[in-house]
């Protein structure tokens, strides 16, 4: 497990820093870091419930948002029969954007809920 969680903090913060010319960077980068923090307090054997909750409830309430948005995955799946998302952006094409930022929070979301097993399980 720290193997996948030096990788994982790699990863989110390097996923953070290619927010920062994101239109919405001060939205994405705590998503990403916040993850990468609580990697890197599982790296140290340390859990707190709370900050899980704190997690999982932001990413899962965005990702619910993102999932029904009239521009979002869903009409990303059947409106435009789940074309390419690794296409360019476009204005023109927003759901592209969401079904990635989708994506993203899922990734997020399994990290955690990994950790959170994995660390309850070493406490008890």
């Amino acid at each position: 497990m720290k193997i996948f969680n030096y990788i994982c903090i790699v990863l989110f913060i390097i996923s953070a820093g290619l927010q920062y010319n994101d239109p919405d960077p001060y939205l994405w980068m705590p998503l990403y870091l916040y993850p990468a923090w609580l990697c890197y307090r599982a790296l140290q054997g340390k859990f707190n419930l709370r900050l899980y909750l704190i997690a999982y409830v932001v990413c899962a309430g965005y990702a619910l948002y993102l999932f029904f948005d009239s521009s979002g995955v869903l009409n990303w799946l059947f409106t435009h029969d789940a074309e390419s998302i690794v296409q360019s952006m476009e204005p023109s094409k927003p759901w592209i954007e969401e079904t990635r930022e989708f994506g993203g929070l899922l990734i997020i979301l399994v990290v955690l809920v990994i950790n959170h097993c994995w660390l309850k399980k070493r406490t008890t």
